[in-house]
């Protein structure tokens, strides 16, 4: 039986408190340095009436006709190359902030100026509930990843994985826990508490607005014409298009069965795998096969509908085909990634005495495989959509090329490089110290990656790697290893009566 060490739960419990800390200090943050739409409008009005006095007109620089080739090459800002260019000096002086030169640059009236302005301080709201959003989404991504790796080998009948199919169990059981959160996420994202998804927003998906209440605070829209109502500028016909799946009730529906199907199918694996040891025989490792060729075509339907859903749908306009595979790819080498980990955790702490060198060979194969995968994956995603050029298709990665490029520099590096360079040969593969450098790195690049995926949507150009990101990040490293590890101390650490249990004991490759 694995003992779960008091100093490892203590280790748990402080980064848990990082996490909490960090999350309360982006929310406390955001409550001190933002202002209502309304306040905003009010500011912005008074700041052009009082710019356009001083400039004896209308306030604003004309445009220049000329290619911003400067701009792109050095990356500066020229204040005098675009609309309203010293109105904008002055709101982020009276603000104290700095606007995104892009949207500056295509601002062409005051209501872009007042739109522009108000991003900004609802990207400062957004910032926690993304930091929150892509940490639960992380790990329970790889929770149900590892659902899936413990899936495949019982459908695969695989000899060498029967000593420690016991890990993804435990990986696994942190399904109900990322789920609830992803749930709460999801529900008070149609309350508007946040704005992940901005689809949710009536005064996109509506044609029109009542007369009397555009000037207030909660205008009422409707799809009916009639004679009090006006045309709503804000209204978005691609989105518009969406609604027969893309609407609040049947997006929470969708999300209930997946959390739902994923724990219950976590739960059954579970319940006969103890029952497998208590009783032995073929009789529960037959029922496991079958539930897991159940679960692997539920898992292939949920996690690519899943990936549609909860990220894909953020930059509503945008859509591509494989991103399905492409977003299981990096969760399911994440998810490779933890198991290794925990695996080699145990070896370190003297446990698993039958893992020995074969095992790490397959572990680096996997990392391997699978991380040459995902950039194939990747590859192919941004060179289809490089190639065709369809406009609603490539301001996916315009904005990311524009202001994340770092981070995908860094993913690509850690997550295609890092494996390739250093678990491509075989010596390498069978050294438990090298494939545990290897997974972490590999495990880091991976949420970068989802970073990469979900920040340009909800935050766009004003995003941060910061206390908040790295605090939460951190919280939610101590949350899963403590119900991970909680998990792995309840029960035998390897099945007693698999019937490949020898198999994997005497492994050699």
């Amino acid at each position: 039986m694995y003992t779960f060490e008091r100093n490892t739960k203590v280790l748990c419990i402080v980064l848990m408190l990082i996490g909490v800390i960090a999350l309360l200090y982006g929310f406390i943050s955001a409550d001190k340095n933002t202002y209502s739409d309304k306040d905003i409008k009010k500011i912005v009005k008074e700041l052009y009436k009082q710019n356009s006095s001083e400039q004896g007109g209308e306030g604003k620089y004309k445009h220049k006709e000329m290619h911003h080739v400067n701009d792109k090459k050095h990356n500066k800002e020229d204040s005098s190359d675009y609309h309203y260019a010293s109105l904008f000096q002055k709101i982020e002086k009276r603000f104290n902030c700095h606007l995104d030169y892009d949207q500056k640059k295509n601002a062409h009236s005051l209501d872009d100026v007042i739109y522009v302005t108000k991003h900004y301080f609802h990207t400062i709201k957004q910032r926690p509930w993304s930091s929150l959003f892509v940490s639960n989404l992380f790990f329970l991504m790889i929770s149900l990843a590892g659902l899936v790796w413990l899936a495949v080998q019982y459908i695969s009948q695989s000899g060498w994985s029967a000593s420690l199919l016991r890990i993804p169990q435990a990986v696994s059981s942190f399904l109900p826990y990322g789920g609830v959160i992803m749930i709460f996420i999801i529900i008070t994202g149609a309350l508007h508490w946040h704005h992940t998804y901005h689809w949710m927003d009536e005064a996109l998906t509506s044609e029109y607005v009542f007369q009397d209440t555009v000037e207030t605070d909660h205008p009422k829209y409707t799809n009916d014409k009639s004679d009090d109502v006006v045309l709503n500028k804000k209204f978005d016909s691609i989105i518009a298009g969406k609604t027969a799946y893309l609407n609040i009730p049947f997006f929470i529906i969708r999300s209930i069965i997946y959390v739902l199907g994923w724990c219950f199918i976590a739960f059954l694996l579970k319940k006969y795998s103890i029952n497998e040891d208590l009783e032995g025989g073929l009789k529960w490792h037959n029922k496991m096969f079958t539930l897991s060729a159940i679960f692997i075509v539920f898992a292939a339907i949920t996690t690519s509908t899943g990936a549609w859903d909860w990220i894909m749908s953020i930059d509503t306009h945008w859509f591509s085909t494989l991103f399905g595979w492409y977003s299981f790819a990096s969760f399911f080498v994440a998810a490779c990634a933890v198991i290794a980990i925990i695996t080699i955790h145990l070896k370190y702490k003297g446990y698993l005495n039958n893992i020995n060198e074969n095992h790490m060979h397959d572990f680096g194969r996997y990392l391997l495989a699978f991380s040459i995968f995902w950039t194939y994956l990747w590859f192919a995603q941004y060179m289809l959509i490089w190639y065709s050029n369809i406009p609603e298709e490539v301001t996916y990665y315009v904005i990311r090329f524009d202001h994340y490029q770092i981070l995908i520099i860094i993913a690509l590096i850690l997550n295609f490089v890092n494996p390739m360079l250093l678990i491509q040969d075989r010596d390498a593969k069978r050294l438990k110290g090298q494939v545990l450098f290897v997974a972490i790195l590999i495990f880091i690049g991976h949420y970068i990656d989802v970073f990469v995926m979900i920040m340009p949507g909800t935050v766009g150009t004003h995003w941060h790697m910061g206390f908040v990101e790295i605090g939460v990040f951190l919280g939610y490293i101590g949350f899963f290893t403590y119900v991970v590890l909680s998990n792995l101390s309840k029960i035998s650490l390897q099945p007693k009566n698999h019937p490949m249990l020898i198999e994997s004991k005497h492994h050699h490759i």
